[in-house]
């Protein structure tokens, strides 16, 4: 059996809980596949689309705010219980962080940023390294084996079928496990457009020049209904907060088109931005590695271009 960990927001599992999901299907083969869910007891999650398995739904107080060291407790707890060959994760910070415990717990190791795996002994696996500049092939021995899926590497497959069934049950939690949670958030402010799931994002570099040089990027995507992002020299700069910041070590996106202004394209951008359908650059450089990427671009100063870009688009509305 293999075992996939569901994250969800609102009660509705998240993008990359089905491509975790698409990806336990695909290394499960004619095995089943059950999931793990940890909510409060205030909480309901949506079942109609996990498949045809066994949702194994943990419900305690500790869920109420993220406690990794407790939903690491609990799909252990599962794993042993069912004997699961292996646990998949989103991943995304938390699948991450998380199954990091669970191996820990386990004495297991890890394989993260996974894109595809065969079963066996060993079992291999083809993971992401170095930002996502170069693809390792890898032989893993584990029992059982532990999974994060590279974000948007897998096509989500959302099942269309509810699970067979639901087991609820109430963890035994000791207080070490709840040593670390989230004790409050921030919302930052902006559109009100995630990033992770926006269709269009509007990213700004170095080549922006400031705090108030943004001003022309938020314009276009506030034409163009898109996220606003940024590179890791800005939220350095202190001109963006990090959670604008789309790379390796901010937001992972994959929107229909990007546009990356007045960023070189370092592999760490590079590797946060992969999954995006389309890229129109808009840099100064001809030479600039983003262009590698890039499906289309516009070389000139972003300053003239970005407002030209604004301008048109206003015209062709008649507004």
């Amino acid at each position: 059996m293999i075992l996939v960990l569901v994250e969800h927001e609102g009660g509705a599992t998240t993008e990359l809980t089905s491509q975790a999901l698409a990806f336990g299907r695909s290394l499960a083969g004619d095995e089943p596949v059950d999931c793990v869910a940890c909510i409060a007891p205030s909480q309901e999650i949506a079942t109609d689309e996990l498949g045809p398995g066994t949702l194994h739904l943990a419900e305690h107080d500790a869920y109420a705010s993220l406690a990794p060291d407790a939903v690491a407790a609990t799909v252990a707890g599962v794993v042993e219980r069912t004997g699961a060959r292996a646990v998949v994760a989103p991943g995304s910070d938390t699948g991450n962080d998380v199954l990091a415990r669970v191996a820990a717990r386990l004495d297991q190791p890890l394989a993260s940023n996974c894109v595809a795996a065969t079963a066996g002994e060993p079992a291999r696996v083809t993971r992401t390294r170095w930002g996502g500049s170069l693809l390792e092939e890898a032989e893993l021995d584990g029992a059982p084996l532990l999974l994060t899926v590279q974000p948007h590497a897998v096509a989500a497959d959302v099942a269309g079928a509810p699970v067979a069934g639901v087991e609820r049950f109430t963890p035994v939690l000791a207080d070490a496990d709840l040593a670390v949670r989230v004790a409050d958030r921030v919302e930052a402010a902006g559109s009100g457009i995630a990033l992770a799931d926006a269709n269009v994002v509007v990213s700004g570099g170095r080549g922006v020049g400031s705090t108030e040089g943004f001003a022309i990027i938020e314009e276009l995507a506030g034409l163009l209904g898109a996220a606003v992002g940024c590179s890791r020299a800005v939220t350095m700069a202190g001109w963006r907060p990090h959670t604008d910041q789309v790379g390796q070590t901010g937001t992972k996106i994959a929107p229909e088109l990007y546009i990356p202004c007045g960023i070189s394209g370092a592999t760490q951008h590079m590797a946060g931005c992969k999954g995006a359908k389309r890229i129109l650059a808009i840099v100064d450089d001809a030479e600039a590695p983003i262009l590698a990427g890039a499906d289309y671009a516009v070389i000139g100063d972003l300053h003239e271009i970005v407002p030209a870009i604004s301008a048109e688009l206003r015209k062709a509305r008649g507004s």
